[in-house]
């Protein structure tokens, strides 16, 4: 079960980097790291659409969370970037060539040898003070520095860090989904007397802002790279730190395991500079792709604006 929740949230992931996309890409350069940014975006029809996808994924992950560990269901969510690679190839009409199949199977192959390899188990442990202490110390460092580091720099640069800060958020955020989802399935009128549920709401909010900063401060193959690769990483750590969850690392299989997750990464990374992802068609340029984002954007935000969805369908047609 948890394997069919994290692939649902992975999918919802993609959809909503690809329409909160749309929905920031012309906002103004001044907007970057202001309240102003989120005011264009809840003014643009095709961002709420990605929105309303954002909480679904949240809701799928926090399913996943509590019947898995977080060693399972976060690196599952590396596959965000296969579903964006289908999204890109049919609704865009992008073509996939073997780049994408390369990285796609990269991020498959190392995957699955990954959890094969590392069999997780554990994760019974309740985390203590000291350790939500040091590890929520840990992602506040990670996240201002990555905020601060956005100050100089390329715009791709720029987009890497708004990445990684908001990728920690989500990696932090996972963990207080599976502890408050332990309480809300216990009583959830109790889990409001305890701080991780508030803490869960400021990290997510924290996230979703900081991740509106990277879509906005430059190319998505930037942001993507990191937002992808930075929160299973992370969350595998804190799963081990905070959980308890053990990875079988005696004799060949830790050197396996790294190789898999390697090969994983290196996919992920491969993938997320492909022209399918970035819409570049040469370097420095991406009119021919911003203009197509942008009619899209009008189309769809039009449509989401005011259709009605029928039989629990999508408000447009993927033609």
């Amino acid at each position: 079960m948890v394997y069919v929740l994290a692939l649902a949230a992975a999918l919802s992931n993609a959809l909503t980097s690809v329409f909160q996309r749309m929905g920031v890409q012309d906002a103004p350069e001044e907007s970057t790291m202001k309240l102003s940014l989120l005011t264009h975006a809840l003014r643009r029809g095709i961002w709420l659409l990605g929105f309303f996808f954002m909480v679904c994924g949240f809701l799928f992950q926090a399913f996943a969370l509590h019947v898995g560990r977080l060693s399972v269901a976060q690196p599952i969510l590396t596959l965000e970037l296969l579903f964006l690679v289908f999204i890109l190839g049919t609704y865009f009409g992008y073509k996939v060539t073997a780049r994408e199949w390369v990285g796609v199977s990269a991020i498959v192959l190392g995957l699955a040898g990954f959890l094969a390899f590392a069999v997780p188990g554990g994760g019974e442990r309740v985390p203590g003070t000291l350790g939500w202490v040091v590890v929520g110390g840990i992602a506040i460092a990670v996240i201002v520095a990555g905020v601060v580091a956005t100050r100089w720099g390329p715009r791709w640069w720029k987009a890497a860090m708004f990445g990684t800060a908001a990728a920690m958020a989500y990696a932090f955020t996972a963990a207080l989904i599976k502890v408050v989802s332990d309480y809300a399935a216990r009583d959830w009128v109790t889990m409001f007397a305890h701080w991780q549920t508030y803490g869960l709401i400021v990290f997510g909010l924290m996230g979703v802002f900081l991740t509106q900063n990277a879509f906005h401060a430059g190319p998505l193959a930037a942001s993507q790279s990191t937002l992808v690769l930075v929160d299973p990483l992370f969350s595998i750590l804190i799963g081990i730190v905070l959980y308890g969850d053990t990875l079988r690392t005696s004799g060949p299989w830790g050197p396996l395991e790294a190789i898999s997750l390697l090969v994983m990464f290196v996919g992920a990374v491969f993938l997320s500079h492909s022209p399918l992802v970035t819409g570049l068609k040469s370097e420095g340029k991406g009119a021919e792709y911003e203009e197509l984002l942008s009619r899209r954007a009008r189309h769809l935000g039009q449509r989401a604006s005011h259709a009605t969805v029928p039989d629990g369908g999508l408000p447009f047609s993927p033609t």
